[in-house]
């Protein structure tokens, strides 16, 4: 059976590939565990019925809140790997809550397969009463990696796995924000969202003067399996390579690549309804594209009243992201969360990905318990159910998010968003029923133009909007531009486009401002 839409060359390579994997799989098997196998293993798994997990839970620890579950952590000297000249040491998630099945963890070593054991010797349970008998059944539902990134005496913990197919990772001085996800699958549908599972992991034992730690998941679902290879690199930004075999066992209309969840409540392009002594709340604050043709973009994020839904076609993205720009701690004067901390992810694709979009969903939030906020790679077309596909990429967590532009282009560095006005001949300011944005451009694009140069604004809007007027002016604060819009909504109750860079002559000096005005209705938002 053909897929549709499918041309012959790319079947082609897909059978190609299907076939590798299998013969691989084989002859590997003699000479150490690699991704091969665990393709193997969910092409295996792929032609099979869905097997939903069983939840193993005493209600003691299926009933259990949150701020219980914090109090079960891992006892330092019985973390793996502690009596071994390595850097590197795991910890492991006690299952409690949702987490109600346990997951399998094997270690690799010199080839060898060897399962890590459950014992509650591992875990401090702190003032937690229960019956010890009811734990004898239990198992792991996740694991730590600690690493030494801040200082050489202190272990740190420098990437978290728990939780469906979540993890997150974290640099040098920073402290965990949004987090990454196996796979997507119908994500913001009327169906509802499927969350695959991670179910299996193999972790390879690193050698005393490793500096990278390789691990491998098998994740299952009703209408998906596959294979995965983690390669985490720790410093400064933490490097997290990404080999994903994936097979599809039923029919899914939105399959997300790479996804990325993350946190955004209010900020100054959506400022808070009540009185709040921060400035802004979000673990992010805008998503960035390089599209395949160069072009780069930047989203601002929103809280919205509706769920909204943004795709961005691209082919061959050359990377996506959720970015915290303007992490200043003045911009959220929060001393207990520190959002200036948290990172930036962003996903750079090896190799072609073809014709897709970028997805955005924005899910409206009342509160930043919740994460609202996801981005995936969308594939154009999809295979049929059992043909492999493959997919790789590199993960950067990072603080420097200039650096991720390479100076290419100038970027936003914050957007406002405010009723606009006029200034009458009184001087008296006056609201003229206009919305009015502000977009501040900088880098070091702008900062090298030669002085004279004639920067100019290019601006669109979508035929929901009027652009009243365009204002450009430097903005010597930052060393760039700042333009101001005044922008006619025609109807509230739709979503209304805007874009703009700077440009002089031919030549862009900037990314592309990207900008949704999403539908307002009469209810009052709270936050």
């Amino acid at each position: 059976m053909i897929a549709k839409g499918l041309t012959f060359s790319a079947l082609r390579g897909l059978l190609l590939l299907s076939a590798t994997l299998m013969a691989a799989a084989s002859a590997h098997a003699q000479h150490g565990f690699s991704l091969d196998q665990v393709a193997a293993r969910a092409k295996a798994l792929a032609d099979k019925p869905y097997e939903k997990p069983v939840s193993n839970l005493p209600p003691v620890f299926s009933g259990m809140q949150f701020a219980d579950y914090m109090k079960i952590q891992p006892r330092s000297e019985k973390f793996e790997w502690r009596d071994q000249k390595t850097p590197f040491k795991l910890a492991f998630y006690h299952q409690g809550m949702q987490f109600n099945a346990p997951v399998l963890i094997h270690e690799i070593i010199d080839g060898r397969l060897q399962e890590v054991g459950y014992s509650t010797d591992r875990f401090n349970f702190g003032d937690l009463s229960f019956d010890k008998e009811s734990t004898s059944r239990l198992g792991y539902a996740g694991f730590r990696v600690v690493y030494p990134v801040n200082r050489a005496d202190k272990e740190d913990e420098v990437m978290s796995v728990l939780g469906a197919s979540y993890f997150r990772v974290i640099g040098r001085g920073q402290v965990y924000g949004l987090s990454a996800r196996g796979l997507a699958i119908d994500t913001a549908m009327m169906s509802g969202e499927e969350f695959p599972h991670f179910t299996e992991f193999w972790i390879q034992r690193p050698a005393p003067g490793d500096k990278q730690l390789t691990f491998y998941a098998l994740l299952d679902s009703p209408r998906a399996t596959g294979a995965y290879k983690f390669t985490l690199t720790p410093g400064q930004d933490a490097i997290l390579d990404v080999q994903a075999r994936v097979f599809l066992r039923g029919e899914v209309a939105r399959l997300g690549i790479a996804p990325l969840t993350s946190m955004f409540l209010f900020g100054p392009n959506q400022q808070s309804s009540r009185r709040n002594f921060r400035p802004a709340i979000h673990d992010s604050n805008g998503l960035a594209i390089h599209t395949g043709s160069g072009e780069w973009l930047w989203r601002p994020l929103n809280d919205p009243q509706n769920v909204e839904v943004s795709s961005f076609e691209v082919t061959n993205p050359r990377g996506f992201g959720l970015l915290q720009r303007g992490r200043e701690f003045s911009n959220f004067e929060d001393l207990k969360d520190r959002y200036d901390l948290r990172p930036s992810a962003w996903i750079e694709p090896r190799g072609d990905w073809g014709k897709g979009s970028v997805q955005l969903v924005e899910i409206p939030t009342a509160d930043e318990t919740n994460d609202n906020i996801v981005a995936y790679w969308l594939p154009a077309q999809l295979p049929a159910r059992g043909v492999p596909m493959a997919f790789d990429y590199r993960i950067h967590w990072t603080m420097d998010e200039a650096a991720i532009l390479k100076d290419e282009v100038g970027w936003v560095k914050q957007t406002f968003h405010t009723d606009g006005e006029l200034t009458q001949a009184n001087l008296i300011r006056s609201f003229d029923g206009t919305t009015a944005l502000l977009v501040d451009f900088t880098g070091p694009a702008l900062a090298k133009l030669p002085a004279g140069a004639q920067v100019q604004p290019q601006v669109s809007i979508s035929n929901n909007g009027e652009l009243i007027s365009a204002q450009l002016q430097p903005n010597p604060a930052i060393n760039g531009w700042r333009l101001t819009l005044r922008v006619k909504v025609r109807n509230g109750a739709q979503a209304t486009e805007l874009r703009a860079a700077l440009i002089a002559g031919p030549k862009v000096l900037t990314e592309t401002w990207s900008y949704q005005l999403p539908p307002r209705s009469d209810v009052q938002r709270t936050f």
